[in-house]
């Protein structure tokens, strides 16, 4: 199990990703808006953390549950 409490730079990178899954989620709603450059940079950083079985390719990075929640518009 990983915890963002002994890195700093990944619960960085976490809040980050929250961040621009709820921006991505905002633009998506609105028609007028491009939300793809939003959704890539959201792809960019969730790639910078580890994943949570570091053996398997499939496992999903760390803190992928609330970073998913922000993209859909979620409140953690």
């Amino acid at each position: 199990m990983h915890s963002f409490e002994y890195n700093s730079l990944q619960a960085k990178i976490q809040g980050l990703s929250v961040q621009v899954g709820e921006l991505f989620a905002d633009l998506y709603k609105d028609p007028q808006q491009d939300s793809m450059e939003a959704l890539e940079a959201y792809k960019s950083l969730r790639r910078l953390l580890p994943r949570e079985s570091d053996w398997s390719s499939q496992s999903r990075h760390i803190g992928a549950t609330a970073a998913h929640k922000a993209t859909q518009g979620v409140l953690a």
